[in-house]
């Protein structure tokens, strides 16, 4: 898990179901805010077991720290890297998570802001997602970009529509306003809907999104869907 507040970024890691099931429950304890939350649970189909494989990725580019994640397979991708983006605290075995680096590297030569980094992302993504499957979030925490090839859903949530949230996957109702102000706004990015009643909506097969101060800003189509889904099916 990385909980990010635009300028810096915090990542920790656990290993092991039992870890996993109390991550819940200690983030509420500790009543963490953040303008970017990225989760994820590692299934591990692919690489080691092992702390240092486990998303989310950390890296610092042109002075910003960004969080990187990925649901996905890319084979036997293996790009070659140049050192641009360094590792914040450990580094990854997962060097596939830095394919892009070297490509954005060669464009910006300062932070870009995301009416830049889209369109450029909109190129370089199909690349990689030309390997298999590659779901992803990538956030500096002043913007999450998110591209979907198989499966990715997401939903804006604005607390003077909506309060309360049930969960899919167990009998838990969340009351969203004992932690967000009237005025607050947010989207969540999940691999599928994760609450019943809100209206999720489901990124197309190459869809690439981006959301900022918690709406939706940008979008593009960076495939042909059909050939995207046949990619994936393979």
């Amino acid at each position: 898990m990385a909980f990010h507040d635009g300028e810096a970024a915090a990542s920790s890691s656990t290993k092991g179901a039992p870890a996993t099931r109390r991550w819940p429950t200690s983030c509420a304890a500790s009543r963490s805010r953040a303008r970017t939350v990225l989760a994820h649970v590692r299934k591990a189909t692919q690489g080691a077991i092992d702390l240092s494989n486990c998303h989310p990725f950390q890296r610092e580019w042109l002075g910003r720290h960004w969080l990187f994640c990925t649901n996905g397979d890319l084979g036997s991708f293996r790009p070659a890297l140049d050192g641009g983006a360094l590792p914040v605290a450990a580094p990854t075995a997962n060097g596939r998570s830095a394919g892009c680096w070297p490509n954005l590297r060669r464009r910006f030569a300062t932070a870009p802001d995301w009416p830049e980094l889209a369109p450029v992302l909109a190129e370089l993504v199909p690349q990689l997602a030309a390997h298999g499957v590659f779901n992803m979030i990538l956030s500096d925490g002043k913007a999450l970009y998110a591209h979907a090839s198989t499966n990715l859903s997401w939903v804006e949530r604005r607390q003077s529509s909506s309060h309360r949230a049930r969960l899919v996957d167990c009998d838990v109702e969340i009351d969203l306003s004992t932690a967000n102000g009237p005025s607050d706004r947010m989207v969540v990015v999940a691999t599928k809907p994760l609450t019943v009643g809100e209206s999720w909506r489901s990124f197309e097969p190459g869809e690439l999104r981006v959301f900022v101060a918690g709406q939706s800003v940008w979008h593009r189509q960076t495939a042909d869907t059909a050939k995207v889904a046949d990619l994936a099916a393979a």
